[in-house]
């Protein structure tokens, strides 16, 4: 399903012949490969710094045009944008299923700060720094504000995955990412629009929203109504593709609509998980297993298009802007939305900077791109910077963090094989490995 539908973005649409074929056969061959050489290495990861989603960008930076040239990649090439389009929905759609309104309720205090308070306060630091140390216009600011502000922690993995580590820092670290995603999308739709220039149809931008949210909820609702019927019933194995059954359905109409496929997915994932958690618990493995794949391969295309050239062309203003929104933006704000929360300094600390720059931020810098908005290449510098930046600092201290946490609690230090990419915990619960695998985020 997946191939298909990248090579028919692509333009590829034959499996003979041809320079599409080469790339794709490329592409694919250098995915494999590296996927094997993260399953030889999940042990050693496990314990040490060592992460599969910094492997397969530094593979991506070395095998792409401006290294290596096996992956002739350009950030506007429709394999890119395909390919990181349906990662997107599937990660969407998946984190949907995370957030059940029930689940909202369980676990809300927490990250709800960080939700409501931490968040806009991140998109507001960011926006700051990159009007007034980057010199980009207001509206383009903002626009780099709302693309960062969404978090994802499969670069922080040994914290939302592991035991050791307080369970309720481990849900508010996973309902906040599993949540700011799809509230961060509206923000980068209108302000794309408003940067555009053009006569801005808002009438037809927010018929697109709101048709993402009927199609992601209308399509799995009349699914869980025929899955409960009393002339229905399923056997285990087709049980677990009920949920891709009904992803495809909502991603096929949400295209023929032209509703907006990210809401879509995530409204529909919400949908599973409060009205049919049995779907979403037949589905939940398999389904992560797929997220997974998708996302490592956009982060293989990804390291792909950040050469030495395109680091090359970003000013030391741009350079200046990526440290601090690394190293101030979301700390500060977290720390401001966790005040007399109760939590710990240090549970607090280790909240304020694990808000690593991941997959959702890759995407909506290409979108930018795609739009084709004034500003669009220095823009797309800079929110690239941010995330290789944080893709760096977080993957490289999640696990030092974890084992002090370790220490602290008086645990020994986990040395089992399997990453916490395989064990992340439950995001309303915080309950360790042996819930639903919940995959690198």
């Amino acid at each position: 399903m997946c191939v298909v539908a990248v090579t028919r973005r692509a333009g590829v649409r034959s499996i003979a012949g041809g320079p599409g074929r080469e790339l794709l056969v490329a592409l694919l061959l250098a995915f494999a490969v590296l996927l094997f050489v993260a399953v030889l290495f999940s042990g050693l990861a496990h314990r040490t710094v060592l992460s599969t989603a910094v492997l397969f960008l530094l593979a991506g930076f070395v095998l792409g045009d401006g290294v290596t040239g096996v992956l002739d990649l350009q950030p506007g090439d429709e394999i890119v944008v395909g390919l990181a389009e349906l990662a997107l929905f599937s990660v969407l759609y998946t984190d949907g299923m995370r957030v059940g309104f029930s689940d909202l309720r369980n676990a809300w205090r927490l990250p709800g700060r960080a939700l409501v308070l931490g968040m806009p306060l991140t998109f507001g630091v960011t926006a700051l720094l990159a009007h007034y140390v980057a010199g980009l216009s207001w509206i383009e600011a903002m626009l780099v504000g709302a693309v960062l502000a969404p978090t994802d922690p499969v670069f922080a993995s040994a914290i939302v995955g592991r035991p050791e580590v307080p369970g309720r820092l481990r849900s508010l670290l996973n309902v906040e990412s599993g949540l700011n995603d799809g509230l961060a999308l509206p923000v980068v739709l209108v302000l794309l629009s408003v940067l555009s220039r053009d006569e801005a149809d808002y009438a037809a931008l927010a018929g697109e929203l709101a048709l993402g949210v009927a199609s992601g909820f209308v399509v799995p609702a009349v699914a869980v109504l025929l899955i409960r019927s009393r002339f229905t019933s399923a056997t285990p194995l087709y049980a677990a593709l009920g949920g891709l059954a009904i992803g495809l359905m909502v991603l096929a109409l949400a295209d023929l609509t032209h509703a907006n496929l990210f809401l879509a997915a995530f409204t529909a994932g919400i949908t599973i998980a409060t009205f049919a958690p049995d779907v979403e618990k037949s589905f939940s493995e398999f389904g992560e297993l797929v997220t997974e794949l998708l996302k490592l391969a956009a982060i293989l295309v990804f390291g792909a298009l950040i050469s030495p050239a395109f680091l090359g062309e970003i000013p030391l203003s741009g350079s200046l802007f990526g440290l601090l929104a690394l190293l101030l933006a979301r700390p500060l704000a977290i720390v401001v939305a966790l005040v007399r929360s109760g939590l710990p300094v240090a549970e607090k600390a280790v909240a304020a900077w694990f808000g690593p720059k991941g997959f959702a931020s890759v995407v909506y810098g290409l979108l930018i791109l795609d739009a084709g908005v004034p500003g669009a290449d220095a823009m797309f510098h800079l929110v690239a910077l941010v995330i290789v930046a944080s893709i760096l600092a977080h993957s490289s201290t999640d696990v030092p963090i974890a084992h002090a946490f370790a220490r602290a609690r008086g645990r020994p230090e986990p040395d089992a094989p399997g990453r916490a990419d395989e064990e992340a915990p439950d995001v309303a619960t915080g309950a360790g490995p042996g819930g639903p695998a919940t995959g690198a985020r």
